[in-house]
């Protein structure tokens, strides 16, 4: 199946009394992150250097990554003819960098990295399926709707191969749960916060509890029940539990509960 490219998407339709300026914010801060594919590709390259299947599949993945962050950083310039993406994503490089310098993951196998970016890709699957349902900007809405639809499908990869070096290495469902959990407390970590800051305050301080605020402040707006509720299934798919039925519900209806006391308390801070 052939990929979409930048010419497809129908820039002559970008409406700009449709331009909601938070929104803007987040696409910003989205364009950094999408654009620096390509480090994670080197990081995926060393840890799984001699799965030459892998290795391939892994530079593809980081190739659409990499046209996600442009295609995002053309609306944002035509939002805001003013931002500068490629001083931004110097300063975003300058400021937060993945390590390199390994031949092992992270997560303390393979199987653990391949359910980290299930999870991941869990994440932006979901955020990009509600930024197209939060913004009316027509052109905004087809780059997120093509978007989400690569994320759910870098998911699926992902989660083939993850199969694939279960039957190796033998990682429990404990095992599985635990490095879902982690992944996802890092939800709030630098990356998101410190690509805020160089996207959108050029010229300040980075302050990390400050930049992380005003972005989930942002970020957790958009989300509505069915995005947590089909994000919650993916998690749980990758964590090796069944991800439908009564824990489901359960889980998004935490997850709902958290998102909307965090936002209101946010809010508050902000005004």
């Amino acid at each position: 199946m052939t990929h979409w490219t930048l010419d497809q998407i129908p820039w002559s339709q970008f409406d700009r009394s449709k331009v909601d300026p938070e929104v803007v914010k987040l696409v910003k801060a989205a364009a950094l992150v999408e654009f620096n594919g390509g480090d994670y590709a080197t990081y995926l390259g060393r840890v799984f250097g001699d799965d030459t299947q892998f290795c391939a599949a892994a530079e593809a993945w980081a190739g659409e990554e990499v046209q996600h962050g442009q295609a995002l950083a053309n609306w944002a310039k035509l939002a805001d003819p003013e931002f500068d993406f490629d001083a931004a994503f110097q300063r975003f490089t300058a400021g937060y960098q993945i390590p390199l310098d390994v031949t092992t993951s992270i997560r303390g196998s393979r199987a653990g990295e391949l359910v980290a970016r299930c999870i991941v890709e869990t994440g932006t699957s979901s955020y990009y399926t509600a930024l197209t349902e939060a913004t009316d900007e027509p052109v905004l809405r087809e780059i997120c709707r093509n978007i989400a639809a690569d994320e759910f499908r870098h998911y699926k990869l992902f989660y083939s191969h993850l199969r694939r070096y279960l039957e190796r290495e033998g990682l429990n469902a404990w095992g599985r749960l635990r490095i879902t959990l982690s992944r996802l407390r890092e939800s709030e970590d630098d990356e998101l916060a410190y690509a805020y800051f160089a996207a959108n305050h050029p010229t300040e301080t980075y302050d990390r509890q400050r930049f992380s605020d005003a972005y989930a402040r942002r970020a957790y707006a958009v989300y509505r029940r069915h995005h947590v509720e089909r994000g919650i299934a993916m998690a749980l798919k990758a964590s090796g539990l069944h991800p439908t039925g009564r824990l489901n519900r359960l889980l998004t209806g935490l997850a709902c509960w958290f998102l909307q006391l965090r936002a209101r308390k946010l809010a508050a801070l902000n005004a």
